[in-house]
């Protein structure tokens, strides 16, 4: 079976990309604004906020989330799949059920960098859309040992309501399709931030 060419495969990610824009867009506020919340930052308590909600994984199908970008010409044959990379636009829903009501989205890439055991590289900013945190954005960047139960990655940073965040987020699988690939994620965050 013929594999697309991956410039195809870039063109239906930036598609996916360009159709959730109006679902989970980031709002920048203008230099003189982020000036003044610095300036009063000095003064800022940080706050702690935790936050619940599922990652779907969509990797077949006629939508899916996920598409595979690049691979290693050894990938076929490494039981860890090293070398490949998957670019994400996935929901982030309330509860595990895909018609669950929409929180957000994670958005950039995870790939297998483990030669010995499945270890992806995560680089995922998680965008909010919820009327409380709506434009605000928060930035997972780490290793994600994903056959284990629970799962710790950094929060390295954020947005909007988020901004000079810090914290962990958790994961733990609730459901896996051997077959296609496809996954559903209960992610738990605790976040630090002014």
């Amino acid at each position: 079976m013929a594999k697309p060419c991956l410039t195809a495969m870039v063109v239906a990610a930036l598609a996916l990309v360009a159709s959730a824009v109006t679902l989970a867009r980031a709002e920048a506020d203008d230099p003189e604004k982020v000036d003044a919340w610095f300036t009063r930052l000095s003064h800022a308590e940080r706050k702690t906020t935790r936050l619940h909600f599922y990652f779907h994984d969509t990797l077949s199908g006629k939508n899916p989330t996920a598409v595979r970008v690049a691979e290693a010409t050894m990938t076929e044959k490494s039981p860890t799949l090293f070398g490949l990379v998957n670019m994400i636009d996935d929901p982030l829903t309330e509860g595990p059920e895909p018609e669950s009501p929409l929180v957000g989205r994670a958005q950039g890439f995870y790939a297998s960098a483990g030669l010995e055991s499945l270890g992806l590289h995560m680089n995922v900013n998680l965008i909010f859309i919820s009327p409380e945190y709506n434009g605000s954005t928060l930035s997972i960047l780490g290793h994600n040992p994903a056959l284990e139960t629970y799962r710790e990655m950094p929060i390295i940073g954020g947005t909007g309501v988020f901004r000079l965040a810090s914290g962990v987020a958790t994961a733990k699988t609730y459901f896996f399709n051997l077959t296609t690939g496809d996954a559903i994620v209960e992610y738990k965050v605790i976040a630090m931030h002014y």
